[in-house]
């Protein structure tokens, strides 16, 4: 069974991104190859709106989800908080993210992050939405964040931690997405980790317009090293394998993990 006869879930990227361009070519492109649902990301306040528009024009294909990445947390507004509530509450099902921590970047430094992520989970526990985690080198300071609010349930998106680290996360609620960068030969430690990782926990993902996927995997190539979403059911066939698993089980598998963790049928 080819990839492209397969329905896959993109349970990450960033449709709204200026760098993909028009999204209705680009959401054609990904219904062609194979892609059946996903879901896109905001980043900001700035992009609220933009990824709002994209999920009301296409609700069949598009879950939203509403938050601010650590990346941008100085950009967060008298008030944030709130209008993030009432975006909520105007979409039932939408969820909460992109949000979390990171060390990797200086600016903004971590206490300029941490307070904004720790709303985020509050809104989280209040109105019982999942939540999409970014973390990079903030290990222990995700761990305490998350112990002292645990959220009713939190994907780590793009998750590149240890095996040790994931241990940890899942009894607290965490599921996990890969993305075709872990592709890479260097990256094959991550690999591993998703292999002893249980499978109802496992989501698949682009991250699009990032994390491009080792050149020879790509279908639908971009300018620039943008990662198209399109790519999904390449990558989906190449983990698959890497994985050791058929790819029409991944596919399922992902299908399903990625309905129960966002909670509609996606």
């Amino acid at each position: 069974m080819t990839c492209h006869m397969l329905s896959w879930t993109d349970s990450h990227n960033h449709l709204q991104d200026p760098r993909l361009g028009d999204a209705g070519p680009v959401i054609a492109a990904m219904k062609a190859a194979g892609v059946g649902r996903c879901v896109v990301n905001a980043t900001c306040e700035a992009d609220w709106q933009a990824v709002e528009k994209l999920a009301l024009v296409h609700p069949d294909f598009i879950l939203p989800a509403y938050g601010i990445h650590p990346w941008k947390a100085q950009t967060a507004t008298e008030g944030w908080i709130e209008r993030l509530a009432g975006l909520l509450d105007k979409h039932p099902h939408a969820t909460l993210g992109e949000c979390g921590l990171d060390k990797w970047i200086s600016f903004p430094s971590i206490d300029v992050q941490a307070p904004v992520f720790a709303q985020q989970l509050t809104l989280s526990r209040k109105t019982g939405r999942p939540l999409t985690i970014h973390c990079l080198k903030a290990w222990g300071a995700l761990l305490e964040s998350l112990s002292a609010q645990p959220p009713p349930r939190f994907l780590m998106h793009s998750f590149g931690g240890s095996l040790e680290t994931a241990r940890q996360l899942h009894p607290m609620g965490a599921w996990f997405s890969i993305s075709g960068h872990f592709l890479h030969p260097r990256k094959a430690g991550v690999i591993e980790v998703f292999r002893q990782l249980p499978r109802d926990r496992i989501l698949l993902e682009t991250d699009a317009p990032d994390m491009l996927p080792p050149s020879e995997i790509i279908r639908h190539p971009l300018p620039e090293n943008i990662n198209h979403p399109a790519n999904l059911p390449a990558v989906g066939q190449a983990l698959a394998t890497a994985l050791g698993m058929p790819a029409d089980e991944l596919a399922g598998l992902t299908r399903a993990n990625a309905a129960a963790f966002f909670a509609r049928s996606v």
